[in-house]
């Protein structure tokens, strides 16, 4: 895995852990040689992950709308900063160069994109794996609301089961390589989603 896109609060929350999280991915991204794709913000758990992957000599793109840019959101030291028009241009140039996705705590930004990336791999619009990073069981009252959906008849449950859940960042990177391995290659000549 080359790029690892990761949605996460631009806030830093209530729990000091949230932070740690953040930095310590970050950190562990870089030792691995994974470059990070995130939104491009310097605040909360964004700046804190950056900054923790730009500290361990790693690559980070930013992705932000100019006008985000122009509120001075952005983080002005990423290795590169990649402008757009729109919220829905910002998630395609991130699917775009990443190789997977992503989710450690954050509210409603991260769960609109981490979901909209998940439902573009259900109806087949690319192959990359999608995860929740379950640290301290941020995500396991969510995990077990999708649980009672596909009990609803709403999702199935290949699709819940293909999601990545680890509580910790080697188990969910583990997880996401086993799926990336899982993706067919194209055949010489041939382009693949």
């Amino acid at each position: 895995m080359r790029r690892l896109a990761v949605f996460l609060a631009s806030s830093d929350g209530h729990d000091p852990a949230h932070a740690e999280l953040a930095a310590s991915v970050g950190t562990e991204m870089a030792r691995r040689g994974i470059g990070l794709v995130y939104g491009g913000g310097r605040r909360g758990l964004m700046g804190v992950v950056a900054d923790s992957v730009l500290k361990a000599g790693g690559e980070v793109i930013g992705v932000m709308p100019r006008s985000m840019v122009e509120r001075e959101w952005a983080h002005e030291e990423v290795t590169e900063l990649l402008m757009c028009d729109s919220m829905h241009e910002r998630k395609a140039i991130m699917a775009e160069h990443a190789d997977a996705f992503v989710a450690l705590p954050g509210g409603l930004g991260t769960l609109e994109e981490i979901f909209e990336v998940w439902s573009w791999r259900q109806l087949g619009f690319h192959a990359k794996p999608v995860g929740f990073l379950d640290a301290g069981g941020f995500w396991t009252p969510l995990i077990d609301a999708l649980r009672g959906i596909v009990d609803s008849g709403f999702l199935p449950a290949s699709t819940l089961d293909d999601l990545a859940v680890a509580p910790d960042l080697p188990g969910l990177l583990e997880a996401l390589e086993e799926r990336l391995s899982n993706i067919p290659q194209p055949a010489h000549g041939e382009s693949l989603r």
